[in-house]
C-alpha cells in the first residue's frame, strides 16, 4: 500500500512563506511523478505544481514564480515551497503520485493521494 502524508500547512500572513512536505511510504516507485494539487470550500481542486521522474517541473498559473516544488529520492520525499503567500492561496493542500514517469496536471491522472494539509493566509 502506498501512503502520502503531507506536513507544514499552517496560519501564516500574507506575504509570508511556507514549505510543505509529503513523506512517500510503501510499494512507490521512486520514477512516478508526484504533483501538489489544493481545494478551497467552494472551489474545485486546482492544479498547483508538478515534478517528473526526470526532475522537469510545471506549476499552475496562479502560482508560477512564487511556488517551488522540490524532490528528495534519498528522502522519498516532495516539497513545496510557498513564497509571497496571498489570502487567495486559502486551501486544503494535497500531494499526489502517479503511475507514469511524466507529471500530468490533471487531478485525475493521479492515483495516490494524501489526506491534505490545510495553509491559512490571513491578510
Amino acid at each position: 500500500q502506498v501512503q502520502l502524508v503531507e506536513s507544514g500547512g499552517g496560519l501564516v500572513q500574507a506575504g509570508d512563506s511556507l514549505t510543505l512536505s509529503c513523506s512517500a511510504r510503501g510499494h512507490i516507485v521512486t520514477s512516478y511523478a508526484m504533483g501538489w494539487f489544493r481545494q478551497a470550500p467552494g472551489k474545485e481542486r486546482e492544479f498547483v505544481a508538478a515534478i517528473s521522474w526526470g526532475d522537469i517541473t510545471f506549476y499552475g498559473d496562479s502560482v508560477q514564480g512564487r511556488f517551488t516544488i522540490s524532490s528528495d529520492n534519498a528522502k522519498n520525499t516532495v516539497y513545496l515551497q510557498m513564497n509571497s503567500l496571498k489570502p487567495e492561496d486559502t486551501a486544503n493542500y494535497y500531494c499526489a503520485s502517479r503511475r507514469f514517469r511524466d507529471a500530468s496536471p490533471y487531478p485525475n491522472h493521479y492515483d495516490y493521494w494524501g489526506q491534505g494539509t490545510q495553509v491559512t493566509v490571513s491578510s
